[in-house]
């Protein structure tokens, strides 16, 4: 027994010597040095949230040119409410078909191929002449954010269990500003271009080659530079560990069956799918109730998204330390209390009467909703080693998803005001949180239920979180 410890001692510290990070047994990293881009770790850190964040500015770097375009198109708002979902609707079929493909081909030719492949549907929006053609567009386009799956799925496959967390969070969190980056710089864009006597109809086109292009360049620094594993490319990895090639079916059938996996694409679907949907109404929402003129309502909702900065990456922290504490227990009870803190706050939002009041009630909701999603995604590496593709892209769906339903229950008709609908969008988010409470895990528990007798006698105690990871199917 003593030489066996010793012997695993030392392949441990074989691989410390190989990497600039701390690593564990399976190589992965037990740290997170956001100013480091030492690879393969930090570098594949930072040329994920990078190239995430090119396809978050590419798919939303329509909205903000809005006016302009359906003035040139003659798009009516039945268009604009049409396109606007079917960006969503793009987004939940690829997301779910990314994960099996994560599974098999590995994250970094997933995340290049679809960065390339729609690349040029977002240069081609520089060509749309009618409203079929612009929703067409927007739907296609809203592919790109299946490369947020495959994002999550490479950090799970880089970073260790104890920071896996906070990796995720800062990694979609940083990704995630490129929504709201874009509502700044696409109006710049156009009028830069019109500055050199460029008609309007042409400015409009013109702009969308600069994300089109980011959105390339992103894709080929992956391919580049990027790695799927501390120890290489996903297949050369396969080959080396001799491990039999799964069918897809197998993949898919081990995610599609594991109930956790639907739990938290329902809670991802009232954390990020709300923030989506907030998005999207946010800056008419104050325009309209406060009467602030259009360049003040896009602050307002350009501030919303842009705290992603730090709220996501702290939902992700808080995941990782309250494993540390009270072990997957913490991480579930920490994504509870958030996701309903912010579904009270969403419901206060649509009560607030005073422009002030709902701006600091806008800004304290979005920290815990985004919060909310980074704490979701501290659980989701846990769910099925064997399958995480499949589950990142089921609860990566969910969000999408959520962002439909809400967008077409809530804000596609006249039969409730925006204040109320946002407020019932709160109700909706506190209620659909509390099938967290159903989410049990044999080896660690759940949220009122330690774990089962068989796994706790082997191995027991919130330091054991990432042990009883290999234990995962």
């Amino acid at each position: 027994m003593e030489a066996e410890d010793a012997d695993e001692e030392q392949i441990l510290k074989d691989h410390r010597a190989m990497f600039a990070l701390p690593v564990d047994a399976d190589q992965k990293a037990t740290e997170l040095r956001l100013f480091s881009i030492a690879p393969p770790h930090m570098l594949a850190f930072h040329l994920a949230w990078l190239s995430l964040f090119s396809n978050f500015f590419s798919t939303f770097s329509i909205p903000p040119l809005l006016a302009v375009i359906r003035d040139d198109l003659n798009l009516t708002d039945t268009d604009t409410g049409h396109a606007g979902t079917a960006a969503f609707l793009g987004s939940i079929f690829s997301r779910i078909a990314m994960g099996p493909i994560c599974d098999l081909l590995g994250p970094r030719i997933a995340i290049a191929t679809l960065s390339l492949l729609t690349a040029p549907v977002i240069l081609s929006t520089s060509l749309v002449s009618s409203p079929n053609s612009f929703i067409a567009i927007r739907f296609i386009a809203g592919f790109s954010l299946a490369n947020f799956v495959a994002n999550q799925f490479w950090m799970s496959c880089m970073f260790s269990g104890c920071v896996v967390g906070l990796a995720n969070g800062f990694s979609a969190g940083w990704a995630n500003m490129g929504s709201g980056v874009t509502q700044l710089l696409m109006p710049l864009i156009y009028s830069l271009i019109m500055s050199f006597n460029v008609p309007s109809f042409a400015a409009w086109r013109l702009a969308f080659i600069v994300p089109a292009v980011f959105q390339v360049v992103t894709a080929i620094l992956v391919l580049t530079f990027g790695q799927d594993l501390p120890s290489g490319s996903y297949k050369r990895s396969q080959k080396v560990n001799n491990k039999s090639k799964e069918s897809l079916l197998s993949v898919i059938s081990n995610g599609v069956k594991n109930y956790r996996a639907w739990i938290l694409a329902l809670t991802y679907a009232f954390s990020f799918g709300v923030e989506l949907t907030t998005d999207n109404i946010i800056a008419q929402y104050f325009y309209d109730r406060f009467n602030v003129n259009l360049e003040v309502a896009g602050i307002i909702a350009a501030s919303f998204g842009m705290a992603n900065f730090f709220s996501r990456p702290s939902g992700g922290l808080v995941s990782d330390k309250l494993a540390r504490r009270f072990g997957m227990r913490g991480r579930l009870w920490g994504l509870w209390v958030a996701q309903t803190v912010a579904g009270l706050l969403c419901l206060l939002l649509g009560r607030v009467t005073s422009l002030w009041g709902s701006i600091l009630v806008m800004c304290a909701f979005s920290i815990f909703v985004q919060a909310a999603a980074g704490l979701t995604f501290g659980v989701v590496p846990f769910v099925s080693k064997r399958s995480l593709g499949v589950v990142s892209g089921i609860t990566g769906g969910g969000g999408t998803m959520g962002a439909v339903v809400t967008q077409l229950l809530l804000f596609s008709g006249t039969e409730f005001s925006k204040q109320t609908s946002i407020s019932l969008m709160g109700v909706m988010m506190i209620v659909c949180t509390l099938p967290v409470s159903l989410i049990y895990f044999p080896q660690w528990g759940g949220m009122f239920c330690g774990p089962s007798y068989s796994y706790g006698d082997h191995l027991s105690g919130p330091e054991t979180e990432t042990n009883h990871y290999n234990l995962l199917e």
